[in-house]
């Protein structure tokens, strides 16, 4: 089969690689029909996430149709539509057991590795570096699921893949960074990053009540994008965010900070060049320059919620001001599987448009130029799915 793969930092080659085959009871096979390339993708291309090896296939946005089915998969049938969470979740251990899908004790097989750095173990990841399990991705033809009675989710026939895709990853994960939130009527959120979660954090945080969102980035495209989701906009090249902030919000601040950005996070000025600096010199792992605007932003009080994905050790974090004033920090790889039923709920309502964010679709031969697109925010790139 045909499949995207790494090859070295910032090298991407569609290579023809073995079919997945069936390893263990509960496994499925699935044709692929829809792929996505994500922010977090990203990270691995650029070198920043460790682990990776030549020859690891990409991708942990996909869907498609069932194919085969181990013997033990017994709610599935082949023919089935289904998405795919991007966290490989058995469904029976403790964390499991309380929907805290991402934390799954079985689904890493290299949990060694991850404890080494991060202290536990979170759930295997699908294309997501050996460092959460080395499992194949899903930009590809064809892609083995583990746990599969647990992580295939099945979708009605009557809607179109871009409606439904996004369901494994990047809407539960706005959603869930905005419920992070605990949003009251009459919230003001700020959100940083107005890349795909980003753009479903603001629609998340109007459903979920919020009164008014304001978006921070500098892509035109994306601001823009943003103001149709009815976000107030801020330009950070082009305002202080902290003082805009204030002044939006009467000198208060938002009530809560959503940080959609992440570990490559870009500044203006020193604070940009010091980041940078220290990421290319290896001494620190991350850029979080947003993670510390928000945490400066946010009222008294207020909460700091983070889906942004960081990978090791940042500097010059301002807990002084999470301390000192009652902050709430809330943060995780996202619960997937909790939220895809209630979420295609309301995709079905309309209450969330999934295919707006949406500029580009390729076919997989050209994933590396998908990439490029995206990471270099050519022709106003926002989202790409991959038709294999």
């Amino acid at each position: 089969m045909k499949a995207n793969v790494w090859h070295g930092k910032n090298k991407l080659q569609v290579d023809n690689v073995p079919d997945p085959t069936i390893l263990n009871p509960r496994d499925a096979i699935l044709k692929i029909t829809s792929t996505a390339i994500c922010g977090s993708d990203l990270h691995l291309l650029d070198g920043y996430v460790p682990t990776m090896e030549k020859g690891d296939i990409l991708g942990h946005e996909f869907m498609g149709e069932v194919v085969e089915l181990g013997s033990a998969v017994t709610n599935l049938k082949i023919g089935d539509r289904v998405v795919v969470p991007f966290t490989i979740s058995c469904g029976h251990c403790l964390s499991c057991e309380e929907k805290l899908y991402s934390l799954c004790e079985n689904s890493n097989p290299n949990a060694w590795m991850a404890e080494k750095m991060w202290g536990h173990s979170p759930a295997g990841i699908f294309g997501y570096s050996h460092l959460t399990g080395g499992y194949a991705g899903g930009q590809a033809e064809y892609v083995r699921v583990p746990y599969a009675d647990v992580g295939c989710f099945k979708v009605p026939n009557d809607m179109s893949d871009d409606q439904v895709l996004f369901l494994s990853d990047i809407l539960p994960t706005g959603w869930m960074a905005a419920e992070n939130c605990s949003i009251e009527p009459g919230d003001v959120v700020a959100i940083w990053g107005c890349g795909p979660v980003g753009l479903f954090a603001i629609q998340s945080a109007f459903v979920q009540g919020a009164e008014r969102v304001i978006a921070i980035d500098r892509f035109p495209e994306r601001l823009r994008m943003a103001k149709k989701l009815r976000a107030e906009t801020l330009n950070y090249e082009e305002v202080s965010v902290l003082e805009a902030l204030k002044q939006l919000t009467g000198g208060r601040g938002p009530d809560a900070c959503i940080d959609a950005v992440g570990m490559e996070a870009h500044g203006v000025g020193m604070v940009g060049a010091y980041d940078t600096i220290k990421q290319a010199v290896r001494m620190e792992s991350d850029r979080p320059i947003a993670l510390r605007e928000a945490m400066m932003a946010c009222r008294n009080g207020g909460t700091v919620s983070v889906p942004g994905v960081y990978g090791g050790l940042i500097d010059k974090v301002p807990f002084g001001s999470v301390m000192n004033r009652s902050l709430t920090i809330k943060t995780g790889q996202t619960h997937v599987q909790r939220y895809m039923q209630p979420l295609l709920e309301r995709i079905q309502k309309g209450e969330i448009d999934t295919t707006c964010i949406i500029t580009h679709h390729l076919p997989l031969d050209e994933a590396p130029h998908g990439y490029d697109l995206f990471k270099n925010k050519q022709d106003e790139c926002i989202k790409v799915v991959l038709k294999p």
